[in-house]
């Protein structure tokens, strides 16, 4: 599933996340550990939002690329500047479950609200090449809808989200992670609602 129409997508995340979306995301890049001139890449980028708050994270020194399928988003993500002093922002064209980039090529990698867009049996490929990419002692930072219990939230999100979320299991993303290979590091919450988990690649 790819995101056709980024100008309704951003709409439909300002909705979603009643005006904290920029706030959240801020808290997400610091969530991944990121630090000063990593090398860091995000994978289903989307419309660019944590790409750029990765950006501002590791600095000029460091580097950002979002990688996603959709042509039209990466296009929109392309026409939106990170803040002054971030790093820059590169986009590629490209899926999850095969990422086009060399072993051990980068210190993090996020992704957020992609996995449960992509089919179940995918689910672990796609977080296999995550660790591939990652140099060992790399961080992963791990970002999806916890499902929310109100009839109003689940009517936001889900209607963002689409089928795609309606038996979204985000209590098993710790097993996954770790049956990838990773080490389990951290999981919890970020408001209004979302569920992260942070792991490491282990070994030399």
């Amino acid at each position: 599933m790819t995101i056709g129409t980024p100008r309704a997508y951003e709409l439909c995340g300002a909705l979603c996340f009643v005006g904290r979306r920029d706030r959240a995301f801020s808290r997400l890049a610091e969530l991944s550990g990121a630090e000063p001139g990593d090398r860091v890449l995000d994978v289903g980028c989307g419309t660019g939002c944590l790409t750029r708050h990765m950006a501002a994270r590791v600095g000029r020194d460091g580097s950002v690329t979002g990688v996603d399928p959709s042509p039209p988003v990466l296009d929109y993500a392309r026409g939106r500047k990170p803040r002054s002093g971030s790093a820059r922002c590169a986009y590629q064209e490209g899926i999850a479950e095969s990422l086009d980039q060399p072993d051990a090529s980068y210190d993090t990698v996020v992704t957020s609200l992609m996995l449960h867009h992509l089919p179940e049996d995918l689910r672990p490929t796609a977080l296999r090449e995550m660790h591939r990419v990652l140099r060992p002692g790399g961080r992963l930072l791990v970002v999806e809808f916890r499902p929310p219990k109100s009839a109003i939230g689940r009517h936001l999100v889900h209607g963002g989200a689409g089928r795609a979320m309606a038996h979204h299991q985000v209590d098993l993303l710790d097993d996954l992670i770790a049956d990838a290979g990773f080490e389990v590091s951290g999981h919890g919450d970020v408001r209004p609602w979302l569920y992260y988990v942070q792991a490491r690649r282990t070994g030399q």
